[in-house]
């Protein structure tokens, strides 16, 4: 099965509907898609990995093999409620808690700040090509996401580290994101990652050339009546490595008020029998007009009561 590639390069040419078609198919019937020619400095990648791998060698290694968790294991018996990570967050937007963070590098520091930067205009840009394929005015998801100080932004840093029994235990168990738009740089030679589609678990390979993998969270299939999935995800621990994943999360603000967009819900609260008379005369018509007609009836009746 192979999943959606979206070449952001195609945006700007003659190949532009066939790469917002993909984009819409990867984001309805999927779920999950990878992101190549992103804009993303490649060299900075790099070093995010490079940095946060020392990170983890110095300082969460050695804890996290005589932590409860790796203990756990040692009884031979499958653990259902703990996950086979080590991992740390960072809060970026509104407010940053990077410098509170203990043990971290200046480096370390100042690059992860200067991959944000980056990696939220992505976030930003695939919001508005969102918006685009949904029929929604282009800064509608940043709006609904906003609250009172902007979108919310973090990042989770794991490591899956070498499991001696991964058939006893997840490195993180099955679950969906509960924000919005999940941008994913993770391991380009150790697999874990799984996705569930179609009623079958799906392989998610190394990263290779940095490609970014993303994935649609709860609050963006909420926004999306549906139409956008946030799926079931999972990671699976590994006897022969030790995965890296740097997701970042582009989410709501913790006030802001999250529902459907009014113009991707359906019409409701209205009477078959004006449905019959206004489909008398447009039967023959596409029935998108139809259904807008019927809401904004709805509305002008909502309003009447009220």
């Amino acid at each position: 099965m192979e999943i959606p590639m979206i070449d952001f390069d195609k945006l700007d040419g003659e190949k532009r509907a066939e790469t917002m078609a993909l984009l819409h198919q990867a984001c309805e019937k999927w779920g999950f898609f990878q992101i190549e020619n992103h804009g993303v400095d490649k060299k900075l990648m790099e070093k995010v990995k490079h940095l946060v791998n020392v990170h983890y060698e110095e300082s969460m290694k050695r804890s996290f093999y005589e932590s409860r968790i790796a203990k756990a294991l040692e009884d031979k018996e499958t653990r259902s409620n703990i996950d086979w990570e080590s991992s740390f967050f960072i809060w970026h937007r509104p407010t940053s808690n990077i410098d509170g963070l203990m043990n971290l590098s200046e480096d370390l520091r100042k690059t992860m700040d200067e991959y944000i930067a980056q990696l939220v205009k992505l976030a930003e840009k695939l919001s508005v090509l969102m918006c685009e394929n949904l029929g929604l005015e282009k800064g509608y998801i940043r709006e609904a996401f906003s609250g009172n100080a902007g979108p919310s932004v973090g990042t989770k840093v794991a490591k899956y580290p070498q499991c001696p029994r991964p058939e006893l235990v997840r490195g993180l168990r099955e679950h969906t994101d509960a924000g919005g738009i999940i941008l994913l740089l993770q391991d380009d030679q150790v697999p874990g990652l799984e996705f569930f589609k179609d009623g079958e678990w799906v392989v998610i390979p190394p990263s290779k050339n940095n490609t970014i993998f993303v994935n649609t969270g709860d609050q963006i299939e909420i926004l999306s009546n549906g139409r956008y999935k946030s799926v079931l995800h999972r990671v699976m621990a590994d006897k022969n490595g030790s995965r890296l994943s740097i997701a970042t999360f582009y989410n709501p603000s913790g006030d802001a008020i999250i529902s459907p967009a009014p113009k991707l819900l359906y019409p409701n609260h209205f009477r078959f029998q004006d449905y019959l008379k206004l489909y008398a005369t447009t039967k023959f018509a596409d029935k998108g007009p139809r259904f807008e007609s019927m809401k904004n009836m709805a509305n002008e009746h909502h309003s009447l009561r009220a």
